[in-house]
């Protein structure tokens, strides 16, 4: 399974929900909450969607709820939480 990294997280959410406008994307924001970056419960649901179909992994909506910021994200993604999908 290929690993989901920050730039690639940052395009899926564009894709998914846009960009808000004043918000820089391009710093450091691995422990930015979503919220702050412009990114809302509906953006990260799509967003999860996108990424559980790309990167064949099921995750958990509880689990995912807590994941607050792009760092949380991606160690879900990336590590012991995310369950593989049955093929």
């Amino acid at each position: 399974m290929a690993r989901l990294t920050l730039d690639t997280l940052l395009q899926i959410l564009r894709e998914c929900a846009g960009e808000e406008e004043g918000v820089d994307l391009g710093g450091d924001i691995l422990d930015t909450p979503f919220v702050e970056l412009g990114y809302d419960s509906l953006a990260l649901l799509q967003a999860t969607g996108r990424i559980e179909r790309d990167f064949g992994v099921a995750l958990p909506d509880d689990v995912v709820a807590e994941a607050e910021t792009p760092a949380l994200l991606l160690g879900l993604v990336n590590g012991a939480e995310a369950v593989p999908v049955a093929a």
